[in-house]
């Protein structure tokens, strides 16, 4: 065949049909742009620090990255004693090590969430108003003078009608609070835990709109995160996923997931000793909500472990290979972001995210580039697969595990590049990669 031959093109389906088809589709386009609208491309953090409200002081996340350091001083004060204990390879050891310090010194606390729920307990309605509008004070104090937690906010009571209404009310004072110090910080998260049923999600979002409505708010500024921590919120009476009825009845303004590990695993009776974020229960419901979320642009996170690293420094490194393992557990399985209930549950927090990262960023680096180049390579990449390995990349740069020269340099993307490859146009993920 000569090179100038041109190959004769037929078809035999008119304009008018594939107009027919793509006008019967046009319901359906739409509401895949409206339910999977994909990742909102904001930075997500690692953790949530959860504090009860009467203990929420103005030096809180200040407090915390000081005891975290005291803990490594005292059971890990250097690199080849903290790799030890979690047995990090010895070309991580000092890199982990040096991270992990610089991260408490500088930013202890990505994500801090003051809590009115069971680590505050039930109180007086005086004591408790006065702590929510004290929360919204120290909260808007925090912003203005820079001490801030990239991300703060509350967790408020649930919507189940013993404590509906005090949750309500706690609700409206911490955010009438913030507005009248000056506005809604950036960085403002709202939990609503103990969900059960999609109405009560419904619920909070009427409230919200109440609230925008009264305060003169942009429609839709304010969102926030569903616990899931009862079976209901997992598989309704019907036979149905409830988690997937959640994110829809949100209405656009569902942030995140949290599975709640004690009182979900208490819900379906498994025992206090095997009450844990790797029990097969855990497993299930955290695999039915990543399903359920997955491109709805809504985040998950993964729970806690209730052993504390204190006492002894050999029952401190036990509690830390622990926390260390069901870490690094979740993120392998695409579980981001997960919640520490002690200050020296930071050192390890952040020892498995920097490994996870840096274990690995340079043969992510390598592959995105050659995909971007279509240089070939021993692994056939396709559009999704660049957008996974460029969000794990974008994952180690927010949380400090990677510095963008060494991502620029062994990628050769900058950050605007590695964000295209991240967030695809919906159609380019079917596209083919090379």
């Amino acid at each position: 065949m000569g090179q100038g031959h041109k190959e004769k093109v037929a078809t035999s389906l008119s304009g008018a049909v594939v107009e027919a088809v793509g006008a019967s589709l046009a319901p359906v386009d739409a509401e895949l742009e409206r339910l999977y609208p994909g990742d909102p491309g904001t930075r997500q953090p690692v953790h949530t620090v959860y504090v009860p409200a009467d203990a929420f002081a103005a030096d809180t996340v200040r407090v915390w990255g000081d005891r975290a350091l005291a803990a490594l001083d005292e059971h890990a004060p250097d690199a080849a004693s903290f790799a030890a204990v979690l047995g990090l390879a010895d070309e991580l050891a000092g890199p982990v090590h040096d991270r992990v310090r610089a991260k408490l010194e500088r930013e202890p606390v990505e994500d801090l969430r003051v809590d009115f729920e069971d680590g505050y307990g039930p109180r007086p309605d005086a004591e408790e108003d006065a702590a929510a509008a004290r929360a919204a004070r120290l909260v808007a104090e925090a912003y203005a003078n820079g001490t801030a937690a990239p991300y703060m906010g509350i967790r408020m009571k649930c919507m189940e009608a013993p404590v509906r209404d005090r949750g309500i009310r706690t609700l409206d004072i911490f955010l009438t609070g913030l507005m009248e110090a000056g506005g809604l910080p950036g960085g403002l998260v709202l939990t609503l835990p103990k969900v059960t049923y999609p109405q009560q999600v419904t619920a909070m979002v009427r409230l919200l709109e109440e609230f925008e409505k009264s305060t003169g708010l942009e429609p839709g500024r304010l969102g926030f995160e569903i616990q899931i921590e009862t079976s209901q919120a997992i598989l309704a009476a019907d036979g149905t996923a409830t988690v997937a009825r959640l994110i829809q009845a949100a209405e656009g303004r569902a942030t995140g997931l949290h599975y709640g590990t004690f009182d979900y695993s208490a819900c379906l009776g498994v025992s206090a000793a095997h009450q844990a974020g790797d029990h097969p229960a855990a497993d299930h419901a955290k695999a039915v909500m990543q399903v359920a979320a997955a491109g709805t642009g809504v985040r998950l996170s993964d729970g806690s472990t209730n052993v504390l690293p204190v006492g002894p420094t050999g029952k401190v490194h036990d509690a830390w290979r622990l926390h260390y393992g069901l870490t690094r557990r979740a993120l392998a399985r695409a579980y981001y972001q997960g919640w520490d209930m002690h200050p020296a549950h930071l050192p390890t927090r952040y020892a498995a995210v920097f490994a996870f990262y840096r274990e690995g960023y340079e043969q992510a680096a390598a592959r995105l580039s050659r995909y971007a180049g279509h240089a070939p390579g021993d692994v056939l990449d396709e559009p999704a697969t660049a957008k996974a390995l460029s969000g794990y990349l974008l994952r180690g740069l927010d949380c400090g595990a990677l510095a963008p020269s060494e991502v620029s340099r062994t990628s050769g993307l900058t950050r605007h590049e590695l964000e295209n490859f991240a967030r695809p146009r919906r159609g380019d993920l079917t596209a083919s990669g090379q």
